[in-house]
């Protein structure tokens, strides 16, 4: 599990302590469709030895992967550590009271979907928070 904490200083170390050690991710707006980006971060977390949970409201699996409706769908015996956040900002209100309440320990706003005010109550709430990069570039650039 990823450790409850910020690191202050050099922001590729937190990433590092972050994405470097493979867990649990929830990728809310993980889509179907192959093309879409979402998809290809799935997969390639999944490649790179991270257990992948699909959050889309209607698909029931994406890529042999049991999806959820909605983070809280998620049961805690799935451990999720990282909620990374693939759809569009006005999309991913109440995702940190929803991270949080799965026990998520980080909340990651991939570009495109960060939501300043959803990112305070995700810091107010604990969680270490990540906007405006994208998971899959910075783990191939820090751990591979």
């Amino acid at each position: 599990m990823i450790a409850q904490k910020e690191v202050f200083g050099d922001p590729d170390e937190q990433i590092r302590a972050i994405v470097c050690q493979p867990t649990v991710v929830a990728i809310v707006g993980m889509s179907p469709r192959l093309e879409r980006p979402s998809r290809a971060i799935g997969m390639y977390l999944a490649r790179a030895g991270f257990t992948v949970i699909p959050v889309h409201p209607i698909a029931e699996q994406i890529a042999g992967l049991r999806a959820y409706p909605h983070l809280a769908a998620i049961p805690r015996e799935a451990h999720v550590d990282i909620v990374d956040v693939c759809v569009a900002a006005e999309r991913a209100g109440d995702v940190a009271e929803a991270a949080a309440s799965i026990g998520a320990r980080v909340v990651w706003f991939q570009p495109g979907a960060e939501n300043p005010a959803e990112e305070e109550r995700a810091r107010a709430l604990g969680l270490t928070v990540i906007s405006g990069r994208c998971i899959m570039a910075d783990h191939r650039r820090l751990c591979a």
